[in-house]
């Protein structure tokens, strides 16, 4: 069994990176209104500064780079192709969005409506992630 073809690896994780960023920018516009106001109830404010666009950037990066990760690791078991992206990225959104939406909820930082619409975002988000990610992917020749 051969090992992960690092540079389809990170083409992938790239790719479903520019994906995630974007389809998080673009449905940001639906729930910014409510997480502002309640961070704002919580005396911080929620200002994009070049850091925080840098953070952003990293974060949609390191994602992205899990998700096909996890995607390689995983077509060995369940094939290559769509239902394994799928299925990938949708461990990695019980494990991480629905994880942290459940958080939130836990503590009231943010209204639930506003939590399901940020958990249904990034499971179109990850699912598109990982199939753009999936598609790039290939195994490294002789492996």
């Amino acid at each position: 069994m051969g090992g992960i073809n690092v540079g389809r690896w990170l083409s992938g994780g790239v790719a479903a990176a520019v994906v995630t960023f974007l389809v998080e920018g673009f449905a940001a516009v639906f729930y910014m209104e409510d997480m502002e106001a309640s961070l704002e109830a919580l005396g911080i404010a929620m200002e994009m500064t070049t850091r925080s666009w840098i953070l952003a950037i990293m974060v949609s990066l390191i994602l992205g780079l899990v998700l096909v990760f996890f995607y390689a690791a995983a077509r060995p078991r369940f094939g290559p192709g769509p239902m394994t992206a799928v299925k990938v990225a949708v461990a990695l959104w019980f494990g991480g969005y629905l994880l942290t939406a459940i958080g939130y909820e836990m503590v009231g930082i943010y209204p639930t409506g506003m939590l399901v619409m940020w958990g249904g975002v990034g499971l179109v988000e990850l699912i598109l992630a990982g199939l753009v990610g999936g598609w790039i992917y290939r195994e490294a020749e002789g492996a």
